[in-house]
């Protein structure tokens, strides 16, 4: 969208989780972040002010409900209510990385299907719509009865890899769940695919069990939607190598990276790992091996079709 866009009803808040991809989505809609505090009282309580009228406007919240999760969903929260007493016209959720998106269903009983209760908990404050990116899992998008715009990573990271014309490429599903993402990625590149067949036998640790296609030889990359502690990614590469594949890629949307994650990074066989600016990355995790791509691009693009009652399926493929 051209810089200098100016629509007096399009207004783009973000709070704290973001404010970098927030600020370059503004810059690539062509307008500026609208004025709004988030405090914090000592005893944790959030205290949002928004200091312009939005009467009558079309607001975009840009928020990741990312690390500290529970913090960042609270503020979001506060914000829709805040915003709703405001008489915004519509207020509309960017959320590049939605938290609590892995408990998406009973894998045990007595569980919580704990994404279904945010969907609950922001449709109820008033969220009219909401703009995600990769969620971990596309059935979650039945959890809203709001529209749902649900945009991809592939296509970014994809480019990525196309710009570095590779000879021999494979790409690779670190587990079964995450077949459909690397076929995706693999149509785009006219890649065969891979899949790594593991077991885990409990939650954070991961055992590599074997691999099915042909790695020998080729440059495998490796992608996934969120790499968390890095487990299983860093195995699954190392199992490609003693499989005979030439050098690693990885990549993936959702940086989360917590604990261990960059230690087990640095130490395994992986050559680069591809990441977006969802969730934003401290200083202390970006390593040599680590790229980052910018999804405010797409995200500028999407809000300025949705404001203009245009077709967004377009950015879908």
């Amino acid at each position: 969208m051209a810089s200098g866009y100016k629509d007096s009803f399009l207004k783009v808040f973000s709070l704290n989780s973001n404010p970098q991809l927030a600020e370059d989505i503004a810059s690539h809609i062509g307008t500026e972040l609208g004025k709004c505090t988030v405090k914090t009282f000592s005893d944790g309580e959030i205290q949002i002010n928004i200091e312009e009228s939005v009467r009558g406007c079309d607001v975009y919240v840009v928020q990741s409900t990312s690390s500290p999760v529970n913090q960042h969903l609270m503020e979001l929260l506060i914000m829709i209510d805040a915003l709703k007493r405001a008489s915004a016209r519509s207020i509309n959720l960017v959320m590049p990385y939605y938290g609590y998106a892995r408990q998406d269903r009973k894998a045990r009983s007595r569980e919580p299907i704990t994404s279904k209760l945010v969907a609950n908990l922001l449709e109820s404050s008033g969220a009219d719509r909401v703009i995600t990116l990769d969620l971990h899992a596309p059935q979650i998008q039945g959890f809203f009865d709001i529209p749902i715009d649900h945009l991809q990573g592939v296509p970014i990271l994809s480019d990525y890899f196309e710009s570095k014309n590779f000879d021999d490429v494979v790409i690779v599903s670190p587990d079964h769940g995450g077949v459909t993402r690397a076929r995706k990625m693999a149509d785009r590149l006219k890649a065969p695919i891979g899949i790594i067949d593991k077991r885990r036998p409990r939650p954070n640790v991961a055992e590599v069990m074997n691999i099915i296609g042909n790695v020998e030889g080729k440059t495998a990359i490796l992608i996934d939607d969120i790499i968390d502690t890095a487990g299983t990614i860093t195995l699954a590469a190392n199992a490609l190598i003693e499989n005979g594949a030439k050098e690693v890629f990885a990549c993936c949307t959702h940086p989360v990276l917590s604990g261990p994650a960059m230690e087990r990074i640095n130490d395994s066989k992986i050559k680069e790992l591809v990441i977006t600016n969802s969730i934003p990355l401290p200083e202390e995790k970006r390593g040599e091996k680590v790229t980052e791509l910018s999804v405010a691009p797409l995200i500028g693009e999407a809000i300025t079709r949705v404001h203009e009652l245009k077709s967004v399926s377009i950015l879908f493929d």
